[in-house]
């Protein structure tokens, strides 16, 4: 069984949840952006946790089904039809052999995800992942985004039942977000006054943003540390170059830096970050790392506990 690329939009990338424990010869994590509405694609499939999926950032891809399969949507508010027709995102659907599958162009919410049944598209690792780094050029296939013509491999599921995820767990993307930070150990060579500036002002996201990093534009923030060796950086560390302008590092940043950082966003509200485009709205509000774990482990245990809704035939 097979999967056609026939346009990849502006861009799609392979993804699993990531690749871990490669920092020391500089390979970085990879992996969705938003892991919620990928981890929901996946179970709409009956898919193991971190199978391979695709990511596709601000719409357009197209694809064709070269046998029958099952496949979810989830992600960013992109319009879905199925030859020709629109249909609904956050649920399971059936296609024949020859159905062709459209994601339109997104307003709100800029990523998407494509589960497929039976374990997910069927490609060979690199380093333990097939977590596609277009930068570092590994993972998925030939470590590129997918391009037109491009067959992805999956397995038989002969399961026909089609589920849904039910609409109170099904996140509404906002043009305006409010992002959790646990301050980090260089918080103190930013003054009072400076963190008063960066925690009670908005930001706006600029175009300079992608998987590496999200740069804001707003008030300047500075620091009194002149400069710092490199060191480890870890996924959501706010840096703050001496524009003053702060990035939030994202999940294909590089593994070392050496501007000062104020602390890292809360790994729960990088999804709400990575669904945002340039011109969209952020602001900040400290947490202690013990509410920080509160709210991981609240989060993970809803997941867990949420029920799909099955789909009778008519809603397939």
């Amino acid at each position: 069984m097979s999967v056609n690329i026939v346009s990849p939009g502006i861009l799609a990338l392979l993804q699993d949840a990531g690749r871990f424990g490669k920092h020391q010869i500089g390979l970085t994590n990879g992996g969705p952006m938003d892991p919620l509405a990928f981890h929901w694609a996946n179970r709409l499939c009956a898919n193991p946790a971190g199978a391979t999926a695709i990511e596709v950032s601000v719409g357009g891809l197209k694809l064709e089904a070269q046998q029958a399969l099952r496949l979810a949507v989830t992600g960013g508010e992109m319009p879905l039809k199925i030859n020709g027709v629109p249909t609904e995102r956050w649920q399971t659907h059936c296609l024949k052999a020859g159905d062709r599958l459209e994601l339109g162009y997104s307003q709100r919410g800029c990523r998407a995800y494509i589960a497929v049944s039976g374990g997910g598209f069927d490609v060979a690792d690199d380093f333990g992942s097939t977590a596609t780094v277009v930068r570092e050029g590994i993972g998925g296939l030939n470590g590129s985004a997918l391009k037109a013509g491009d067959e992805l491999a999956c397995h038989a599921d002969l399961d026909a039942q089609c589920w849904r995820v039910p609409a109170a767990e099904q996140p509404i993307y906002s043009k305006q977000v409010t992002l959790r930070v646990i301050p980090g150990y260089q918080q103190h060579s930013f003054s009072r006054t400076q963190q008063r500036l960066f925690f009670h002002n908005s930001f706006e996201v600029s175009d300079r943003c992608d998987r590496m990093g999200y740069r804001l534009t707003g008030p300047a923030v500075s620091s009194n540390i002149e400069g710092i060796l490199s060191e480890g950086i870890c996924l959501g560390a706010i840096q703050v170059p001496a524009d003053g302008q702060p990035i939030v590092l994202m999940n294909d940043r590089q593994t070392i830096g050496g501007y000062p950082k104020i602390g890292s966003v809360l790994s729960l509200d990088l999804a709400k970050l990575a669904q945002l485009l340039p011109g969209d709205k952020v602001s900040f509000t400290p947490i202690t790392i013990d509410c920080a774990h509160n709210a991981l482990h609240l989060a993970h245990n809803r997941f867990i506990a949420a029920q799909l809704e099955p789909l009778c035939s008519e809603e397939k």
